[in-house]
């Protein structure tokens, strides 16, 4: 359940793979509120709990994901807060925050709450990188444009964007960093530790 199709366009190419049919749950003349909290755990659970009556059958299962930029000298603004911030400040509003902070730092943070069979499964990633000088690219969505992810270990070896921001790379090259990816695979080991053990 999202109004983002960058968030849609992510969930499928994370979730088909492994066999689920992933569509986005539009409700219409229905309006999902958004909780103040200071916590996305608590956002997300809220939006599901909300949701799961509008479901089309009772046999789906519900994914909502709630994210947030986390600037370290901003004393962790926007947060839980990002999605306001970026509609009403937008990129230039967090840069000019920043004009004179010689710390940099930040971070992703993302909460992946399923609703499956009567039970809700939560997961939480982390991505750890530096607010840009200025915005760049057009792949992302958010704050992508301003955040250059620190270097990770990847398949055994260090890997980098080379300085480019979340929407300077694609898809494929942002979710070996991103912090979406990381809440959606940890759900993915979530649901697989709570299969029942096949007889033998």
């Amino acid at each position: 359940m999202t109004g983002n199709p960058g968030k849609v366009r992510e969930a499928k190419h994370a979730l088909r793979p492994l066999g689920f049919d992933v569509v986005q749950l539009q409700v219409e003349g229905v309006e999902i509120s958004e909780p103040q909290a200071d916590d996305l755990e608590d956002v997300a659970r809220s939006k599901i709990k909300q949701a799961i009556p509008y479901l089309p059958s009772s046999d789906d299962a519900l994914l909502v994901e709630d994210a947030g930029l986390f600037v370290d000298s901003l004393h962790g603004f926007p947060g839980v807060y990002s999605a306001y911030a970026l509609k009403t400040i937008g990129f230039d509003g967090l840069l000019n925050l920043l004009k004179d902070s010689t710390q940099r730092t930040g971070a992703f943070h993302a909460v992946a709450a399923l609703w499956l069979d009567g039970e809700i499964h939560v997961s939480r990633g982390i991505c750890r990188g530096e607010i840009a000088l200025q915005a760049s690219g057009k792949d992302g969505f958010g704050f992508d444009p301003i955040f250059i992810p620190h270097p990770i270990q990847f398949n055994g070896s260090e890997h980098s964007t080379g300085g480019k921001t979340f929407a300077d790379v694609d898809l494929t090259e942002k979710e070996k960093f991103s912090h979406r990816r990381k809440a959606l695979d940890g759900l993915i080991q979530i649901l697989n530790e709570s299969k029942p053990a096949s007889s033998s």
